[in-house]
Order: structure tokens, then sequence, then C-alpha cells
């Protein structure tokens, strides 16, 4: 990758890759954070890598670094108390985008990561697998357990009220 590679790189992606972080985690110092250290190593490796790769590598990094920042800050969700969120949440929204939202920062990490990754960023099955190192039927199946606990959310009366 050459240093305009690189450059368009940075032009072309790097608000698709801290819209996915910022998604995540809803804190825009630690999306900053995140998105530059994914920059910065794809700076490091910008000899080894192909121009036409440089997407997936950013996307991949940000993923991995943003797994690391949970894990080491025990912000991990539990999947056990999912089941109740459709009944518990009492907010009133009247517009579809909040409560959507609302549902997407429910979900576990890795559902909300390949769910994001395919509806908001457009990844195949098969990207998403290599950005996750999930294989593409454990993607499948975390999507769609994603998109069950969405419109169960969604169509939830204490909601739409």
């Amino acid at each position: 990758m050459t240093i305009g590679e690189y450059n368009s790189c940075v032009d072309n992606f790097s608000d698709g890759v801290y819209r996915f972080i910022l998604k995540n985690l809803r804190d825009t110092d630690v999306s900053h954070d995140i998105v530059q250290d994914s920059f910065m190593k794809l700076w490091i490796k910008r000899k080894s890598i192909d121009a036409a790769k440089g997407k997936s590598y950013l996307f991949t990094t940000a993923y991995h670094t943003l797994i690391d920042y949970i894990r080491k800050n025990s912000r991990n969700t539990s999947t056990e108390s999912i089941d109740n969120y459709a009944g518990t949440v009492h907010n009133e929204y009247s517009d579809l985008k909040e409560v959507l939202n609302s549902a997407i920062e429910k979900l576990p990490e890795i559902q909300r990561s390949v769910i994001m990754l395919r509806d908001y960023e457009g990844y195949s099955y098969e990207e998403i697998g290599e950005i996750t190192n999930l294989n593409e039927s454990q993607v499948k199946v975390y999507i769609y357990r994603a998109r069950v606990f969405l419109k169960k959310f969604i169509v939830s009366p204490e909601l739409v009220i």
C-alpha cells in the first residue's frame, strides 16, 4: 500500500469505522481513540497490506480493538437477561429510530456487531465472518437472533403507546 492509497483509505473509510465503533460503545472519545488506533496499525503494516484489503483490515482491526476495550473494562452484556428486555422496558417512544437504537443497545456485543456490519455497513456474511473470526453459519445465526430480538422489542406494546 502506498501513501496515496493509505490516504485514500483514511478519506473513504474513517467515517464508516467511526460510526461502527460509536454505535457499539456510545462513547465518542473512546470511539475516536479506537479509530485512530486502527489507522495507526494500518500505517505500521501498510507495506504488507494490499490496498484492496484496506477496508476489511480497518474494520477487522477496529472490531478486535473494540472487543479488547470491552473486555478490559468488563462491560460484557449478559445473554441471560435478553428475554427480559422486551417486557421490562417502559420508556414511551414515538420515534422508531429511538426505539431501534434502544433495542440495538440491549443486544449482546457479538449480535450488535454482526447486525451492524450487515445492515448498517453492508458487509456480506463471509466478510463479517472474516472480521469477527466466526464461520458463515455462526454469523447467520447471530444475525437471525438479533433480528428476532429487535422484532420482538419493536412490536412491544409498552413502546408503541
